[in-house]
């Protein structure tokens, strides 16, 4: 395992496949979309399939897949298959907005992968719908219904709440009590400038601890930025990533890759190592593990969001 300048273990991966996706989530996306990368600068799968070699033999047995929207991409089942082929990884999963997760969630399973995230801002459909620019929550539902019926698992959902939008959460809450999922509700951060404003997780605690007692728990393996949380009678566990009013980079253990072949140590710094032109290049697995040392070690102590003002690359484009 690496370690970086400020004694923090890196073992996770965020593997961005794609910069596409199906929906146009209101604080991900604008609305007319963006623009998308050509076919060639995509990394091909061999490509994917390399650096991650490269970044297990170099200590990290945590992999996510991300996009834009992961289910997008031609094959993907293929490509889960031969990632979680590789020796010596541990953990492989996926996050998506679930629209097609009812297709895949059963090859997904039987490829390899362990578990999935769902992005679920609300349950209501006209809420929803506004959010995401157009999306069927009923859809999303039926994936997650899938996905837990075919033994992924945990089934984590992602909620962004965001002020005067869909603060009812009532709903959402109602699922954790149901299904044995975790829901996280994750602050919005300002990655750029959005027209909305964040609810700090202390708000939304005193609206669940309406609807009961909320009793402190520890995850599996005690990592992570959430802090969880069970609520009496319910089968799952809610979880708060509070990004805004509880800065976690203290915790960070992650590097990102882009769909375009980027090395980023941190979601919020434009500072990037061009993975793919080594790629092409003919690098193999020690040189790219070279690369990957010089991320880990040019990791930021914290983000600079609060600091100062960046021009950043849309959270589709970089696998936020």
């Amino acid at each position: 395992m690496l370690t970086d300048p400020y004694n923090r273990k890196i073992n996770y991966l965020r593997l961005s496949v794609t910069d596409r996706c199906s929906l146009r989530c209101v604080y991900c996306m604008p609305a007319e979309g963006i623009e998308l990368l050509e076919h060639e600068d995509i990394l091909r799968f061999e490509e994917i399939v390399t650096f991650t070699e490269a970044a297990v033999a170099a200590g990290f047995s945590k992999i996510r897949i991300t996009g834009g929207e992961p289910l997008v991409r031609k094959d993907i089942v293929s490509l889960v298959k031969e990632i979680a082929s590789i020796k010596g990884l541990e953990d492989l999963s996926l996050t998506t907005n679930g629209i097609l997760l009812e297709k895949y969630a059963l090859p997904l399973k039987e490829a390899g992968l362990k578990r999935v995230n769902i992005s679920l801002d609300s349950l209501d459909k006209d809420i929803y719908a506004k959010m995401t620019r157009g999306g069927d929550v009923n859809k999303v539902k039926t994936g997650i219904e899938k996905a837990i019926s075919v033994g992924l698992s945990p089934v984590k959902l992602n909620a962004v709440i965001i002020k005067g939008l869909n603060e009812d959460i009532e709903a959402l809450i109602n699922l954790v009590i149901k299904y044995p999922v975790d829901l996280r509700f994750i602050e919005l951060m300002p990655y750029k400038d959005y027209d909305y404003s964040f609810v700090p997780y202390g708000q939304l605690m005193k609206t669940i601890e309406k609807m009961g007692k909320l009793s402190a728990v520890k995850t599996s393996d005690g990592k992570g930025p959430a802090k969880y949380f069970k609520l009496q009678g319910a089968k799952g566990k809610i979880g708060f990533i509070s990004g805004v009013s509880q800065e976690f980079c203290g915790e960070c253990n992650r590097l990102r890759l882009t769909s375009d072949g980027n090395l980023r140590s941190c979601l919020f710094s434009e500072n990037e190592i061009d993975v793919k032109k080594k790629i092409r290049e003919g690098a193999l697995i020690e040189e790219l593990k070279t690369l990957i040392t010089q991320a880990v070690l040019s990791k930021p102590k914290e983000h600079p969001l609060f600091s100062q003002k960046v021009t950043r690359k849309g959270m589709s484009q970089v696998g936020g």
